[in-house]
């Protein structure tokens, strides 16, 4: 594994490349690469490394990074949550991804989860060189998100939340420090996912760089966050994958997306919660998927690059 570090929109962000540890799937090319990026205030150590490792073994690069502000990145301010500027680190990485050594420029994948799992279907459905997209467990929809919020906790909660938001919002307009919310807490609290067992479950994968804290202006943008609008443009195949438990990324809407999406998407559905998907039997059983769909993927676009 090295230590890389690139440029998103003049910020130095820091990522990870772990070199495929097998030929099987290099071609005149090179070998295959998948972007990775966490979701909603998580971090690359934060329960990545397991996937990139498996993917490594079936001969596909991972290149995992930080966004801008958030663990070994530099950016201020530190633990804001930009969707416009997470995808542009996207974007940034993935044309660092293309001028990696071995690297086939062509077959670029992306893989997302929770939050990032609707960046990927955004950013592969404005990339015509991208190979493949993974989402797992996404959140597509924001206002979906909400309404399910709401049915959990109710609407003090919502209430709360766009409180907080509005006061982080204005303390940005008058250049004064963030006010921050938790990332994960128990029902009843500030933080941004507060369903039972998130706390726990969201603690048992952070790794050391992870903070729990977010700028609380997150919330203000929860519902316009809507990149299934995109997913009839993805040019790519897809795999989505859904927890049918899933508390937090409502499964229904990630549904939508893959059906949007049409002929290009794979969806899979697996009878867990939102957390599940991050460790242990689950784990393995959702990267064993991953790893069989990227390598079908992958393998057909080596044979067409090379009959071109």
């Amino acid at each position: 594994m090295r230590n890389i570090t690139f440029t998103s929109h003049g910020v130095a962000c820091a990522a990870w490349h772990v070199p495929a540890v097998t030929d099987t799937l290099q071609g005149p090319a090179g070998r295959p690469c998948i972007v990775m990026a966490h979701g909603l205030g998580g971090t690359r150590d934060t329960g990545l490394l397991r996937f990139a490792e498996a993917f490594a073994a079936a001969g596909v690069d991972a290149f995992v990074f930080d966004y801008r502000g958030f663990g070994g990145s530099d950016g201020s301010p530190r633990q804001n949550i930009s969707v416009r500027r997470q995808r542009q680190d996207y974007r940034a990485a993935v044309a660092t991804a293309r001028h990696l050594p071995g690297v086939d420029p062509d077959r670029i994948a992306l893989w997302g989860t929770s939050y990032s799992g609707g960046h990927v279907v955004a950013v592969a459905a404005d990339d015509p060189r991208v190979a493949a997209a993974v989402s797992m467990n996404p959140a597509t929809d924001g206002a979906a998100a909400l309404v399910q919020l709401t049915r959990y906790a109710g609407v003090g909660q919502l209430v709360r939340a766009t409180g907080h938001g509005l006061l982080d919002a204005t303390r940005a307009l008058t250049r004064r420090t963030p006010h921050h919310v938790p990332v994960v807490g128990p029902p009843g609290s500030a933080a941004l996912i507060s369903t039972p067992g998130s706390e726990q479950a969201y603690l048992s994968i952070a790794g050391p760089s992870w903070r729990n804290e977010t700028c609380a202006r997150t919330a203000l943008g929860v519902a316009v966050n809507r990149p299934t609008v995109h997913a009839h443009r993805i040019p790519c195949p897809l795999l989505v994958q859904v927890g049918t438990d899933d508390r937090i990324a409502p499964p229904a809407a990630a549904r939508r997306t893959a059906g949007k999406a049409g002929r290009h998407a794979e969806l899979r559905e697996y009878p867990i919660d939102h957390f599940d998907f991050y460790s242990g039997n689950w784990q393995q059983r959702v990267a064993a998927d991953q790893v069989a769909f990227l390598t079908a993927v992958l393998e057909r676009s080596t044979v067409v690059s090379h009959s071109v």
